[in-house]
């Protein structure tokens, strides 16, 4: 309790400006320059919207953290659950979708899902496809949250009809959809694309795969303690490891895990920009098309992305 009053609050709004102002300037970079939209782009900016949706709720968790009580209603309490499942599961999704993509262009040498043949009626529909997935695994959360007085104090949490199986399959759908299936098939895709890629001579290539492949390692370091402490939350739930000291140092591992798990919202953008060579160029951009007296006397050298700045006297 005094972890999360002391730490949590401001942990969850640093995460919240960085990653606001990091996917945000993403999506603008992706709708001002989309003349060149690929597959990849648009999972990378569906990536980003879960990012924002997730990072839109919380402001909420940290009002929540820091009084320990919830204020905003029962509505709000569904909203700010969506937003944080709809993200989760977005971003593993869209994941998955940009994987299979590559591997089926480069192992299977297949046109991408997303190519210029294809309408722009098909990849929206496609895109709408995925959310709509998102928004059903993330259904039995939002719809079974509430709000309920507690020692004179309202929470926002999940409660499952007593007698029903909702609570298992919540578990074994977060675990199942979350970590298994996305590592089974990014394990298999990438375990097939690399040695394919070692014989290639094409730089761009190489560079684009490096990016997804940053993208879904860096997924996974952040959110696999999260999916490891649900699955003991599970066979607490299940009657194993029952003792109160469990419940208690399952209840601390929560918050630690969280707090690893939400912090990967503002890492993307950070990543774009370090290893992929198309964003930096249209960070650069961009940033110098908004912020003229800032980025506008900068000079690119040899596509090498050394800056040389020239001070106006």
């Amino acid at each position: 309790m005094a972890f999360s009053r002391a730490f949590l609050p401001s942990l969850y709004s640093i995460v919240f400006i960085v990653g606001l102002i990091g996917n945000g300037l993403v999506v603008c970079v992706l709708v001002k320059y989309h003349k060149g939209f690929n597959m990849s782009d648009l999972c990378l900016f569906n990536l980003a919207i879960s990012d924002l949706l997730f990072l839109i709720s919380l402001p909420f968790w940290a009002h929540y953290a820091a009084i320990t009580k919830w204020t905003f209603g029962i509505f709000m309490c569904h909203a700010v659950t969506a937003l944080y499942m709809l993200g989760f599961y977005g971003s593993i999704f869209f994941m998955i979708l940009m994987t299979v993509d590559r591997y089926t262009v480069i192992v299977h040498c297949y046109t991408s899902m997303l190519s210029k043949h294809r309408s722009v009626r098909a990849s929206i529909a496609l895109a709408l496809f995925v959310w709509a997935l998102s928004l059903g695994a993330s259904l039995p959360t939002i719809i079974f949250s509430q709000v309920k007085n507690e020692s004179d104090e309202w929470k926002c949490r999940v409660e499952y009809p007593q007698g029903t199986a909702w609570d298992s399959f919540t578990y074994i759908e977060l675990n199942i959809l979350g970590l298994i299936i996305p590592l089974s098939v990014m394990v298999f895709c990438y375990s097939r694309i690399i040695p394919i890629l070692m014989t290639m001579k094409s730089q761009k290539k190489h560079k684009a795969v490096r990016l997804m492949l940053v993208l879904v390692t860096v997924f996974f370091l952040f959110w696999t303690p999260y999916n490891i402490v649900i699955f003991l939350k599970f066979l607490h739930h299940l009657g194993y490891m029952s003792t109160c000291q469990w419940h208690q140092d399952l209840s601390m591992a929560m918050q630690w895990v969280e707090t690893i798990a939400f912090s990967h919202c503002c890492l993307n953008p950070i990543i774009y920009a370090f290893v992929g060579q198309k964003f930096r160029n249209l960070f650069l951009k961009i940033l110098k098309e908004w912020f003229p007296l800032c980025f506008g006397h900068c000079i690119i050298i040899n596509n090498d992305f050394r800056i040389i700045s020239k001070v106006r006297i």
